[in-house]
């Protein structure tokens, strides 16, 4: 969890230099070039400011949600973040390992899953011995729970 903060911390401080010196410099010296009703600098930079102010504002957001979870309230014994789940998808017959993770750290191709995905919710507060059933693309997928290590287990 603290790599995602970093993550986060370190581009906040990126994207505030470019916003508090790199863009308004940009801006004053497209200003000095006169008209600014068909100056493509100006406007080009003032789009920019814009997007890099709207992302700040999405990653402080991110970071203080990130700050707020409470690791004590993630349930022993059933599915939440930090949870390993072996499943059986029991249509194919094939047995799957996710790990539950945030969004920033998802990457379904080596089995982490965000807990915002929809398996990640269908597994959610279940334990070993449910079954859930997720609408994907190709159809309804029907999974078991075999084995869980909670976040709690792994530590």
């Amino acid at each position: 969890m603290t790599d995602i903060k970093k993550k986060l911390q370190d581009e906040i401080v990126v994207l505030e230099y470019e916003l508090h010196v790199e863009l308004p410099r940009e801006i004053l010296k497209a200003r000095a070039h006169g008209d600014l009703s068909e100056n493509a600098e100006y406007h080009a930079a003032k789009d920019r400011q814009g997007f890099v102010n709207a992302r700040l504002n999405q990653l402080k957001k991110r970071l203080a949600e990130l700050s707020m979870i409470d690791f004590t309230k993630i349930p022993h014994g059933k599915v939440g973040l930090g949870s390993t789940v072996v499943v059986l998808d029991t249509k194919r017959e094939e047995e799957f390992t996710y790990n539950l993770v945030t969004s920033e750290e998802a990457d379904a191709a080596n089995g982490r899953i965000s807990t915002t995905s929809p398996i990640g919710r269908a597994l959610l507060g279940k334990e070993v011995g449910d079954a859930v059933r997720v609408q994907s693309p190709g159809g309804v997928k029907e999974l078991e729970i075999l084995k869980l290590t909670t976040i709690h287990d792994a530590a």
